[in-house]
């Protein structure tokens, strides 16, 4: 049985798309989740992109010990030295460079001749082996590329230094037989026979699994991956889906990998709490219904035996539900047993503002679970300072007038001017009113609320993103009360943006300093 290497881009390809930006802290939690899951590389970000992202990079570099950290880079030299930089306190670092090979690519993005394109893969690669010994070269858009000339590519990277070569299926338009047939003929090439193959495939069509899988079956070294499938557009290859097709069926693949399996569930809760972007229901491996069994039909041959509508155990992907049930007379102790036993090991101090607010909410309902703990946690657990927060506010809402709504606010402890305003809704009216009493001026650019449980004592979810400038920044609230929960979540994208504004005001005064 031969062993596949799981590169994992969630925190690069993942978490540059549109709403799932993470800070440098939820960065690093995400990057310790995923080593405890077993990656063997993870590529931590795209250094040149933002003083923020080299940031992260380098804190998740010193932090990571047993995965390759893999930092990305185009093929220029301030892009490979910013990479060498930031991964410079990994014990595995790698740099990752890329350039795109289609002629689309070619004409319309890089303006370059397929001549000028082989000289720089030349020269750009051999500069970034000269500063790192693992080197990755990707060629964007592999697959709706003349496959000669890619050939031509991956031979000069790999001349110039690349220890692997990366074939990505960047805007997924590629099925299984087109990698089949790039597979089969880069191997064919007497000089990139032995070469470690990597591929990256992308959902456009749905086809990234299939892709990927189809790749693995031919003897590629890597694939490159995500927790929950997030990336760009429709999102990478999931992870979760990959290895479990390998674990299911080892005799057709013949390939395992490293991961923990059972830590698959965890790994997947924390990037949704992180996030805040859920997966669907029917999501495979990882969706809420994924072992759901309505279906009379259904019911009475899991009931006999699993194995006639399972295929693989809830238990195989950290799916085992904890028999503690807890409640408002629940104490503190089996609260902390709960967490662990949910995988969470919250530091003491903030296991006390935690149980407090699980105490509360247990007056509220009869009976705290799973999902409405983790809700707890992303508030407690948030690394952003409560430069603000809710004494209390009143909304008065109906059909017959306007809305309005007044609120107290503290600041670092102490009260502020009350704000009060007028709006279409109860909600605008909060929101309006909170920018009166902070002295913000923020515009709200995107609300979601959801139910975290079912049921009419259900706590509500919110996730804000307000934009002040050309700048964006997210909130999120949880609350029994949908009211109190849009509070807390705008509340909580001020003191985001207040936070992020000093942080950045200090880091220009550092470089100033520098």
């Amino acid at each position: 049985m031969r062993y596949l290497k799981i590169f994992d881009s969630t925190l690069r390809d993942g978490e540059q798309a549109p709403g799932f930006s993470m800070s440098v802290n939820e960065k690093l939690r995400m990057a310790a989740s995923l080593e405890k899951l077993g990656v063997d590389v993870i590529e931590a970000g795209f250094p040149a992109a933002s003083p923020g992202d080299l940031e992260s990079v380098r804190a998740i570099a010193a932090a990571t010990n047993k995965a390759v950290v893999a930092a990305l880079a185009r093929l220029n030299k301030n892009d490979i030295d910013l990479a060498h930089d930031a991964i410079a306190g990994s014990a595995k670092g790698r740099i990752h460079v890329f350039i795109a090979t289609s002629d689309i690519h070619l004409k319309y993005k890089l303006h370059m001749t397929r001549e000028e394109l082989l000289a720089a893969v030349r020269e750009y690669v051999a500069y970034a082996a000269s500063k790192c010994a693992d080197i990755e070269f990707s060629a964007e858009d592999a697959t709706r590329s003349d496959l000669d000339f890619l050939i031509e590519v991956l031979k000069t990277a790999r001349q110039a230094g690349a220890g692997i070569l990366n074939i990505p299926d960047t805007v997924g338009y590629a099925v299984p037989e087109d990698m089949r047939r790039i597979i089969k003929a880069v191997r064919s090439v007497p000089e990139l026979k032995d070469v470690p193959l990597s591929v990256h495939c992308h959902n456009d069509l749905g086809m990234a699994v299939a892709n990927s899988l189809a790749a693995v079956k031919l003897g590629v070294d890597q694939v490159e991956c995500t927790c929950n499938g997030i990336g760009e557009r429709a999102g990478n290859a999931a992870l979760e889906e990959i290895v479990m097709n390998l674990k299911v069926r080892p005799a057709y693949y013949g390939a395992d990998t490293h991961i923990d399996t059972t830590r698959i569930m965890k790994t997947s809760r924390l990037l949704t709490m992180l996030t805040g972007v859920k997966v669907q229901p029917n999501k495979a491996i990882i969706g809420d219904n994924a072992f759901a069994h309505e279906a009379g039909i259904h019911q009475h041959g899991i009931l006999e035996n699993r194995e006639t509508y399972e295929i693989m155990t809830p238990e195989s992907v950290g799916r085992t539900e904890s028999q503690i049930v807890l409640g408002k007379h629940s104490g503190r102790h089996a609260f902390e047993e709960k967490l662990l036993s949910m995988g969470y090991n919250v530091p003491p101090e903030r296991l006390d503002a935690l149980f407090a607010d699980f105490k509360t909410l247990a007056d509220k309902k009869k009976t705290v679970d799973d999902k409405d703990i983790e809700a707890l946690l992303k508030n407690v657990m948030s690394e952003i300072p409560e430069t603000f927060k809710l004494d209390r506010y009143i909304i008065n809402s109906s059909n017959m007038l306007s809305s309005t709504c007044s609120v107290r606010l503290l600041k670092h402890g102490k009260k502020t001017p009350e704000g009060s305003s007028m709006g279409v809704g109860p909600i605008e009216a909060a929101f309006n009113a909170i920018n009166i009493a902070t002295g913000v001026k923020a515009t709200l650019s995107e609300y979601r609320i959801e139910a975290v449980t079912g049921g009419i004592d259900a706590q509500g979810a919110v996730s804000v993103r307000i934009k002040a400038g050309d700048n964006a920044y997210k909130g999120y609230g949880v609350d029994p009360n949908i009211f109190e929960a849009s509070v807390k979540a705008y509340i909580n994208a001020i003191n985001n943006m207040l936070y992020q504004t000093a942080k950045h005001s200090d880091d220009t005064e550092n470089t100033k300093d520098e």
